[in-house]
Parts: structure tokens; sequence; C-alpha cells
């Protein structure tokens, strides 16, 4: 019932995550040093406005935004080829 290609997609799956979180960082980081500038060129997707739900006892706020930068994308491609090694 569980067999490898479960673990396998798993593993896929928390390379890709750590890729793009790791990615982000060194963007991030790097984008402020000069002549680095266009590693943290991209784009933003998601919520302007948080979505909200008031019930008068609870207040339920949901915004998410993701951001495609060339460095989280670096980071997608370093993490299927460390993928691809396993």
């Amino acid at each position: 019932m569980y067999g490898g290609k479960d673990k396998n997609s798993w593993a896929l799956f928390l390379l890709l995550l750590g890729g793009i979180v790791l990615g982000g960082f060194i963007g991030h980081y790097l984008g402020q040093v000069p002549y680095m500038q266009w590693i943290n060129y991209g784009k933003e997707f998601g919520l302007k406005n948080p979505l909200t739900l008031d019930l008068d006892i609870l207040y339920i706020q949901f915004s998410i935004t993701i951001e495609f930068t060339i460095a989280s994308i670096l980071g997608i491609i370093a993490a299927i080829l460390i993928y691809r090694k396993l």
C-alpha cells in the first residue's frame, strides 16, 4: 500500500519546498549586493486584499501571496537535480 513511489513523491515535494525557501533566502540577501539585483527579479501572485469572515464571535482573515524570483527558480532546478541523484 505504501510503496516506494509515494516515498519518492514526498521526497521530491520536500526537496522542491526546501529549494524554493533556500532560493528565496539567497535571493533576498544576494539581491542587496551591487550587480546582483537581477537575482531578485520576479513576479508576485496572490490575494492583494485578504478574504475576511466576520461572525461577531469569530473573525477570520485569509491571505496568501507567492513570489517567484530567479533565485527561487534556481532553487527549484537545484532541488530537481538533487532528487535525480538520490
